[in-house]
């Protein structure tokens, strides 16, 4: 159940090569990520979903990338915890730091969009909580104030 043109980012030169293979409309869209429990990146085209590309497997942080050229190589310009599948909180920063780190590539220190998501312990559902209203989209419920998202 891996994703299909997905690549695990072990050196620049994996990079180099996965993104030399896109389109020029692929490049101009984030990708998505995960970073596996063995702190490996992995890449896959926008319309993967992050659940298929950890290959149905629990993982350190999740959610969209985008690159830029860097010189000669690339930096990551923009990253988010963007992932429905997994709805990872935003302190799972340290991890894509270090996925990237380990391979040397730049990146801006944090999430540029930090997505908060909660599951409502009335009903449920997960929510995206926007402009720190943690109130249930579905039921109305008060969210907790902690992540409580877990693998199902």
């Amino acid at each position: 159940m891996i994703a299909v043109d997905a690549v695990a980012v072990d050196s620049v030169a994996s990079l180099d090569e996965w993104l030399a293979g896109r389109d020029r409309g692929d490049l101009a869209e984030p990708v998505t990520f995960v970073v596996a429990l063995d702190g490996v990146l992995r890449l896959a085209p926008r319309r993967s979903e992050h659940i298929a590309l950890a290959g149905g497997r629990d993982v350190l942080a999740a959610g969209e990338m985008a690159f830029a050229s860097a010189g000669i190589g690339w930096r990551v310009a923009e990253v988010t915890n963007q992932s429905t599948g997994y709805c990872p909180d935003p302190d799972c920063w340290p991890a894509v730091a270090k996925a990237l780190d380990r391979v040397g590539i730049p990146h801006p220190g944090g999430f540029t969009d930090r997505v908060i998501f909660r599951r409502c312990p009335s009903c449920g559902e997960r929510n995206i909580v926007r402009d720190d209203d943690f109130t249930c989209a579905l039921c109305g419920s008060a969210l907790p104030a902690q992540w409580n998202l877990t693998s199902d």
